[in-house]
């Protein structure tokens, strides 16, 4: 039985790694800061959560506890970040906008007076 779960946490730590590794060549290489949140809050989160899993069955199970509460804030925090890094980048004007294919705060903004590139 300990070999069966070394080999699912040598496989989960694996995997984990490698969305870890693609997140950062995806922050790297994306043109702009919506196409880099995908990266950065994507394929980040399940890297980091392969991982941990991949750890807990290494751990007891005491030792465990501190890693799904590691991974609980990882889930809630990344998407209120996401949502505070894209609005930013919008209203300063780095997204390429013609990507867009639904532009639902550039509307807000239009319809409120704000020009979305100073972020007054």
């Amino acid at each position: 039985m300990t070999a069966f779960l070394d080999a699912v946490s040598a496989v989960l730590l694996l995997a984990g790694s490698a969305f870890c590794v693609l997140a950062a060549v995806g922050l790297l290489r994306f043109p702009d800061p919506v196409c880099r949140l995908h990266a950065a809050a994507k394929a980040q989160t399940l890297g980091v959560l392969l991982v941990l899993v991949g750890a807990a069955f290494h751990v007891p199970v005491r030792y465990a506890v501190p890693l799904v509460l590691v991974a609980l804030f990882q889930m809630l925090t990344v998407p209120v970040t996401s949502q505070i890094v894209g609005r930013t980048a919008f209203r300063t004007g780095r997204v390429h906008r013609g990507g867009l294919v639904l532009d639902d705060l550039g509307e807000r903004l239009r319809r409120e007076g704000r020009s979305g590139r100073d972020g007054r």
